[in-house]
């Protein structure tokens, strides 16, 4: 039987169906997810039951995965569920070693929050995600649901006056610049120096789809070849206008939902639910673009 896809919005969102991720795709298969991928940029796939080893071959099939940092891999997890497959999913739980929910003074908690901001995944790294696939394995009862904005759709709306103003702009990431807006800062510098600010353009062309696309995430310290106050005017006006809601799409998780979602096209933040009573335990396998957004565009050119 073939796949099911059906489009929660036209060109935004779907959920798919009739396949087992536990099992290597056809030919067929996997051909049909990822032109539903390249044109949803958000997939849902419901009721899959994975094991570590069949989440990370599944997202392989969209390319190699991101070699986590060290440094701050290793922060990440110092104080959460310790896990066999650490270099290859990243945590997402509110889970102690001890496989309890966090306290209040948990570090990995403080890092957690600034999920709640508006991003896309590894824009601070100097070559960023193509693709994120974030497995449930245990969801809060109430809250915690995510929320992903289609920049696509958001470039395409912008006047035409903004798109010629925004085009060729640069902007320099950091993911230390997302934490501060927090209110955390606590990172030894050998952490910050292993993470130096990341350069991309403000605006790309998916290759896939050859659509045109905004490029915002918090971690976006500035645009490079404007003043400090006009780039964050200009950062504030595109990110409320990106997230306005008839760009957004918000999942509801349900218990071993995989949900997949396209990193150069789109932002997405978690939202709030009840960290230190529910347990939540979720794991993200990322895909890694082909190359740094400043120098495909420059090759483009």
């Amino acid at each position: 039987m073939a796949i099911s896809i059906y489009p929660i919005t036209q060109n935004f969102a779907a959920e798919v169906g009739d396949v087992d991720l536990s099992k290597p795709l056809s030919a067929d298969d996997s051909e049909a997810i990822k032109e539903a991928f390249w044109r949803y940029a958000v997939l849902v796939f419901p009721g899959q039951s994975l094991t570590p080893e069949q989440h990370i071959a599944f997202a392989k099939e969209f390319g190699p995965l991101e070699g986590e940092n060290p440094t701050i891999a290793s922060y990440r997890n110092r104080d959460v569920t310790t896990k066999s497959h650490s270099s290859e999913l990243a945590d997402v739980s509110n889970l102690s070693p001890k496989n309890e929910v966090w306290t209040s003074g948990s570090r990995a908690r403080m890092f957690h929050l600034g999920n709640q901001l508006w991003h896309t995944d590894s824009s601070f790294h100097h070559v960023p995600a193509r693709a994120s696939l974030l497995y449930a394995r245990e969801i809060a009862p109430i809250g915690g649901h995510t929320e992903f904005a289609d920049e696509r759709a958001a470039y395409d709306a912008l006047p035409e006056a903004m798109k010629r103003r925004i085009e060729g702009l640069i902007a320099e990431h950091s993911i230390f610049h997302s934490r501060a807006k927090i209110g955390y800062t606590d990172f030894p510098e050998e952490e910050r120096r292993a993470l130096p600010p990341a350069l991309h353009v403000l605006v790309r062309t998916i290759p896939e789809s050859h659509r045109r696309s905004l490029y915002l995430a918090a971690h976006i310290t500035r645009i490079v070849e404007i003043s400090d106050a006009e780039s964050q005017s200009l950062l504030d006006e595109l990110t409320e206008h990106a997230t306005q809601r008839q760009f957004v799409y918000t999942h509801r998780w349900r218990q071993h939902d995989l949900v997949m979602w396209d990193n150069r096209c789109t932002m997405h933040r978690g939202k709030d639910f009840d960290d230190l009573r529910w347990r939540r335990d979720l794991k993200r396998a990322t895909v890694s673009d082909v190359a740094n957004s400043v120098e495909v565009a420059e090759a483009q050119r």
